[in-house]
């Protein structure tokens, strides 16, 4: 399959930039994912790659070949839209057809296409039925297979879930990863979920405001986010940010309402940074209530604020003056709102940011 690389990629309507200087390189049958909020320009660089959007500056290159001035048809590509865009007057086996039937493919080599592809689908029995007669999970199935039937060199996937139920979205998303690891073409799949981003991709490309901020695994991007943005995207409930300063000599982060060790993977650094003003980071899953004395934690008083129980567990807000700390715990017995509890910190988990550049310290 072909790969799929941006060299130095900038889009402009005018003096607005859209995307500005993207780089990125996806392999051959990876599954890459394009994630970021609304207005990023995540999706436009997927229809830069698709031909439906012009590059002002730059080059997209697929499998070795610069496409800039390739017409859609030629590049070797199929797209799946937000909207399922499924013919309302043509049943399932014509939608999947029409594509082929466009470019002139014979009869039974069109037959063998669909059925193949209904069968990965599951959409062997629905093949005589009309858009309106499927629920929203199997239209977005014909659409996938009509990107399928094509046997593309890659596929680009357009938030194709953003319509669907929560319960259907996480069959769906299931569904197609399965897909592309069955089939190995090159996939970039753009989507505003972080959870989505997260479960399906190989690699993730987060972007902001028209630039790439970090590209990794899901661990990769989860464990040693490069950015203030990066760590606060990703993540649910998001990373706790606690503002702090380094104490000179970089041993101790100081903060109103708590003192507390420098990460010793982070001492070197917080040394050559000492009175700098830095955001402590650390996820909810890192904070427990205190409990016997542990010299891989440190303590932080805070009094509960709110309680949001989940069924499997429970989620609480402590607030620590003018900051809030959220944390996870077991569901049963969850501390009273108003109460102070002591709350344990693991300071091999803690990430530091400056506050002014809102980079990562260290590695």
């Amino acid at each position: 399959m072909p790969d799929v690389r941006f060299d130095h990629v900038a889009k402009r309507y005018g003096d607005v930039a859209v995307i500005d200087d993207m780089n990125l390189q996806i392999d051959d049958s990876e599954f890459m994912v394009l994630v970021g909020p609304s207005g990023c320009g995540k999706s436009t660089a997927l229809r830069m790659v698709a031909g439906l959007e012009e590059i002002s500056s730059g080059t997209i290159s697929i499998g070795g070949r610069v496409v800039n001035d390739l017409a859609s048809r030629d590049r070797d590509i199929a797209m799946v839209f937000q909207s399922y865009a499924l013919y309302p007057h043509m049943t399932t086996r014509e939608n999947l057809e029409f594509g082929l039937r466009v470019r002139k493919v014979a009869g039974p080599e069109i037959e063998r296409l669909v059925a193949d592809a209904a069968e990965i689908l599951g959409l062997s029995q629905l093949l005589d039925r009309k858009p309106k007669q499927l629920s929203g999970g199997q239209r977005q199935r014909v659409a996938v297979g009509r990107a399928i039937v094509r046997k593309p060199g890659v596929f680009l996937f357009d938030e194709p879930l953003s319509n669907l139920d929560a319960k259907l979205r996480v069959q769906m998303r299931a569904e197609i990863k399965k897909l592309q690891q069955r089939l190995g073409t090159t996939t970039i799949y753009v989507t505003h979920d972080q959870v989505e981003a997260m479960t399906m991709g190989s690699r993730i490309a987060v972007m902001h405001g028209g630039r790439l901020q970090q590209v990794g695994t899901p661990l990769e991007i989860y464990d040693r986010p490069r950015n203030l943005f990066v760590a606060q995207f990703v993540g649910t409930p998001p990373m706790n940010f606690l503002r702090a300063r380094i104490d000179p000599g970089g041993s101790r982060l100081v903060a109103p309402r708590f003192t507390i060790p420098a990460p010793a993977g982070l001492r070197s650094e917080a040394a050559r940074s000492d009175g700098r003003g830095v955001l402590v980071g650390i996820r909810p899953e890192h904070v427990t209530e205190a409990g016997v004395s542990d010299p891989e934690t440190a303590t932080v008083s805070g009094e509960v604020e709110l309680i949001e129980p989940l069924g499997d567990e429970t989620i609480v807000t402590a607030r620590l003056g003018e900051e809030t700390l959220v944390y996870k715990r077991e569901p049963r017995h969850p501390p009273e709102v108003g109460r102070t509890i002591e709350l344990a910190l693991r300071l091999d988990r803690l990430h530091l940011f400056d506050q002014e550049t809102e980079e990562r310290l260290g590695a």
